[in-house]
């Protein structure tokens, strides 16, 4: 890992966009850059599509799994006692592998560690359920990653990523949500990239989706090889994000063109 992390750190450091950071008094969520049409869908919630999700998270909490025959509930208890603020902490350190997990991978490691179950393939309705279920329950509260010094390494890896260029058209995260964010590419208003509502719906997709869904979405649209699922680099690059959109409330599951 501290192989990847120095090798990372150092390729990213040598291609390096200039950017400036947003100033803190201009940062805006996803919502702020959304239609009045887009905004309605999300606060009503039996509008929101994401909710449909989030409601099977609810009966998959409760369901026994594995060969351990237990719930989430078993262990957690209530979770909008249990699970609040949870979500708005994550990527968090796994002390175990000395490394970050996102609330993914959490899920995960819970199923196979505690459950003795298989572990739910990314972006299977499933996981996304479990998860906009979990991140639903920090809805309101605001974003506040824990990144003490254990984190220092990855949290600097994401900083470098965001920053550095990368795929055929040579463009970097924040060249278009640092520098250009509130133009249009495409017909399409360019955002800050805070990621206060993952899990997300979005209408292009038809589905919800995962962060992760959406940073290689980005990559393969600047025509770079994306990341695998659940890459250290990927949620190194996650856990800088969610540092970046500190102190802003979390708003899963949020609707997005």
């Amino acid at each position: 890992m501290r192989v990847l992390l120095a090798a990372g750190l150092a390729v990213a450091a040598a291609v390096t966009a200039a950017a400036a950071e947003i100033a803190p008094e201009a940062i805006r969520s996803g919502y702020d850059f959304a239609s009045s049409e887009i905004r309605a869908m999300q606060d009503d919630e039996t509008a929101n599509p994401g909710m449909l999700w989030v409601l099977q998270g609810e009966s998959l909490w409760a369901r026994k799994a594995g060969a351990a025959a237990r719930s989430c509930q078993d262990c957690h208890g209530d979770a909008e006692a249990s699970m609040r603020g949870i979500a708005a902490r994550y990527p968090a350190l796994d002390a175990v592998l000395a490394r970050p997990l996102d609330l993914e991978q959490r899920i995960n490691r819970c199923r196979t560690e505690n459950q003795r179950a298989e572990p739910l393939a990314w972006e299977s309705e499933d996981l996304l359920a479990l998860t906009a279920f979990v991140a639903r329950q920090s809805r309101g509260l605001p974003i506040a990653v824990v990144a003490g010094p254990e984190l220092r390494p990855f949290l600097d890896l994401g900083k470098e990523l965001f920053r550095q260029r990368e795929g055929q058209l040579n463009l970097s995260c924040s060249q278009c949500h640092d520098d250009n964010w509130g133009k249009r590419l495409a017909g399409s208003v360019i955002p800050q990239g805070h990621p206060t509502g993952y899990p997300i719906y979005r209408l292009e997709w038809q589905s919800l989706g995962s962060l992760q869904r959406r940073l290689r979405s980005c990559m393969t649209g600047v025509r770079a090889e994306p990341f695998d699922y659940g890459a250290p680099q990927g949620v190194a690059l996650e856990l800088y994000l969610m540092e970046r959109a500190r102190g802003m409330p979390m708003d899963t599951p949020a609707v997005l063109p």
